[in-house]
């Protein structure tokens, strides 16, 4: 068939769509390489850090990009179909509100407590739950709709207790900087914020009575980037490495195989 203007431009036309189907190739993300967006609780941030660099350090093509919030915030994302290949929270409650969107197992990876932060030699005398009830106390809380705030209401309904609070907020990271930066003169948050807080903060244990276990579960997300990259680091969570590094920020860990 003699050449023609029609002939060259349907042959070249068919090269570049064949050269970029091959770049395309080139370029798609092989199991296992890439960034595994992990949404986690602000109450994981210490700890979140180095298990981000264990992991890299055990699987080098794959890079943990965390991003802290509210669960009810991360919770969200999730919900609107926002990035993220893992949902870390810290409670069942604000997991199980996106259920839908996650893919098993569910592993709980973390345990934690609470405590209540005082201003550093705690000058209001604080010695439990019941003092909370004082006159003129200013005590920050977490919201309704946060797992921090119903760990809060549940300490107080355990204790058998009324507190009116002076503020809630949206995350324990939240409630110690009302303590630190002295809008407060106490809050209820996770033991293991007590770290981060340094001298700018003191600690009144809560007794084991009244208070709470705080479980944090980690999921796939289902339309994440990588699935099975999603479970494998799910799976992790719960080796030998990370159960070491929970141990070390002061969080205890389910028994190996729960």
């Amino acid at each position: 068939m003699p050449d023609s203007p029609l002939r060259r431009h349907v042959t070249a036309f068919a090269a570049l769509i064949a050269t970029l189907a091959a770049l395309a190739a080139g370029c798609g993300r092989a199991p296992g390489e890439g960034t595994l967006t992990v949404l986690m609780p602000s109450s994981l941030t210490d700890v979140g850090r180095e298990l981000g660099a264990a992991y890299r350090r055990e699987h080098r093509d794959v890079k943990m990009k965390p991003v802290y919030g509210g669960s009810q915030e991360m919770a969200e994302r999730v919900d609107d179909h926002n990035p993220g290949d893992v949902l870390v929270t810290a409670d069942e409650t604000s997991m199980n509100a996106v259920a839908e969107h996650l893919t098993g197992p569910r592993r709980v990876v973390a345990l934690g407590s609470m405590t209540i932060a005082v201003a550093p030699g705690n000058p209001q005398r604080i010695r439990g739950p019941r003092d909370l009830t004082r006159r003129g106390l200013r005590v920050a809380v977490g919201a309704g709709t946060v797992p921090v705030g119903r760990y809060a209401r549940e300490v107080f309904a355990r204790a058998g207790v009324t507190v009116r609070w002076t503020s809630e907020e949206v995350s324990a990271r939240a409630v110690l900087d009302r303590v630190r930066g002295g809008e407060a003169d106490a809050g209820i948050v996770y033991i293991t914020d007590l770290r981060s807080a340094g001298a700018a903060a003191s600690s009144v244990p809560i007794p084991a009575d009244d208070n709470v276990t705080a479980t944090y579960p980690a999921m796939a997300v289902k339309d994440g980037a990588d699935l099975d990259q999603a479970r494998s680091f799910v799976a992790w969570l719960s080796s030998p490495t990370a159960r070491a590094l929970f141990n070390k920020h002061g969080f205890s860990t389910p028994a190996p195989g729960r």
